[in-house]
């Protein structure tokens, strides 16, 4: 608390957190201005019956754009989707690995490229959802679509796709002009603004006698204590210690110092939950809309409070978390860039010893890290299936919540450590000219 009261002291960061609450303040306006030619109401009745599916899931990482089909509807998924598919083609095509070792102008490519991805993904997205929404009808029956027709789906498609493209906009000048990562905040603005609504609807359920008073406090203690796991992990690392060797050039001597790789836990960080939640909400979704004995029986086989449920789910975190730590974490380039250096894990020879050590120490961490995001991401929904605890927040929003909220504030910190580096030059009498 004392860092932020210092942060409104500091012009700069004072700027850059006001810039940041505008732009955060734009986006969730955006989301309350409505698509043209849609029944609200029968949408969002649409969207109470079909919670539990794909839509539900979308719906979140919207902040409920989605449910009330606003310009912003599509959100920012269209843009992770496109980061995502990039970063995995980065693997596979040697041109786009080129890039990303070019340092600055490499990832200026690459974010134009993602950028052209998330508009092509916008306008594939778009008319399939428009296409949908015209065969779709409310629980009572009423059309969804006001004047089904080609202007409509045009219209739809168009307005999702520039409303993504104002997103991402946003997203990049709060990154580049505020503080903290700009589409992570846009997600997290998202997800925190169900919280008021959320927490009306425990005190109305206590109220109406669904929920018993002594148990409010119990719930209380273990949401605090999940955001407490959440935060241990997601700061912890393995750290390996890193010896530089000396170097004598002319009469001077370089290197020679100690330092450390950091691993975190998680590496893999929300993906793999959000893959695993993805597939595993498919069955729902394919369920509601084909009436087929065997679909409807599939589907309730794999609804969340299952054994087969659970069991897929967990399944599916590990091995998103152990694909995707393979496919950004590469211990040979680690490896190779310390032996360039000249730099060394003590103990272990450069070069391939020290690449099959990392990839040991990494596998291990990564299994941590799988059995951490399981627990964080099941126990919500098993609180929420087996004994009806209003659980607002899944593991995935909470996850997203409590990592964003931890990068912002270290950014924050990091400004107010670059600001206070002066109270040390003092000491030495050094003074930077006026």
């Amino acid at each position: 608390m004392s860092g932020l009261q210092s942060a409104a002291n500091i012009p700069e960061l004072r700027r850059r957190v006001l810039f940041t609450l505008i732009m955060l303040a734009v986006y969730r306006m955006g989301v309350q201005i409505p698509t043209p030619g849609i029944n609200g109401e029968a949408l969002s009745a649409f969207f109470s019956q079909n919670a539990g599916t794909l839509f539900g899931m979308f719906n979140m990482f919207s902040g409920g754009a989605l449910e009330n089909f606003s310009i912003f509807a599509l959100g920012i998924m269209p843009y992770i989707s496109a980061s995502i598919i990039i970063q995995l083609l980065t693997v596979v095509i040697p041109q786009l690995e080129a890039l990303k070792k070019e340092g600055e102008a490499g990832n200026r490519k690459i974010t134009q490229y993602t950028r052209y991805g998330t508009v092509v993904l916008s306008i594939i997205q778009g008319t399939f959802i428009a296409t949908g929404l015209q065969g779709m009808t409310g629980p009572g029956g009423e059309a969804i679509v006001l004047a089904p027709g080609i202007e409509f789906k045009l219209m739809t498609m168009l307005t999702l796709t520039a409303g993504t493209a104002f997103i991402m906009w946003l997203g990049e000048q709060m990154t580049e002009r505020g503080i903290g990562n700009g589409i992570s905040l846009i997600i997290f603005a998202g997800i925190v603004a169900r919280g008021p609504a959320a927490i009306v609807n425990s005190i109305q359920l206590v109220q109406a006698g669904e929920i018993a008073m002594f148990f409010v406090p119990f719930l209380v203690i273990f949401m605090l204590g999940v955001i407490a796991v959440i935060v241990f992990f997601e700061t912890s690392q393995r750290r390996i210690p890193i010896q530089y060797a000396k170097r004598v050039v002319g009469r001077k001597v370089y290197g020679g110092q100690s330092s450390h790789l950091p691993l975190k836990i998680n590496v893999a960080g929300v993906i793999p939950p959000i893959f695993a939640s993805s597939i595993m909400m498919f069955p729902a979704t394919i369920g509601s809309f084909i009436q087929i004995d065997w679909v409807q029986r599939v589907s309730a086989a794999m609804s969340p409070g299952t054994v087969y449920y659970y069991i897929c789910y967990i399944a599916m975190i590990v091995f998103f978390c152990f694909f995707y730590t393979a496919v950004t974490f590469k211990p040979e380039d680690v490896a190779e860039n310390l032996k360039k250096n000249g730099g060394f894990i003590p103990g272990i020879r450069p070069g391939k010893r020290t690449a099959e050590f990392i990839d040991r120490v990494l596998t291990r961490l990564t299994v941590v890290g799988a059995i951490y995001l399981s627990v964080v991401c099941v126990l919500p929904t098993l609180l929420i299936s087996q004994f009806n605890i209003p659980f607002f927040f899944g593991g995935t929003a909470l996850l997203i919540v409590v990592g964003v909220g931890i990068d912002t504030i270290s950014q924050i910190e990091s400004h107010l450590h670059m600001r206070n580096y002066e109270g040390f030059m003092k000491q030495g009498k050094v003074k930077g000219r006026r």
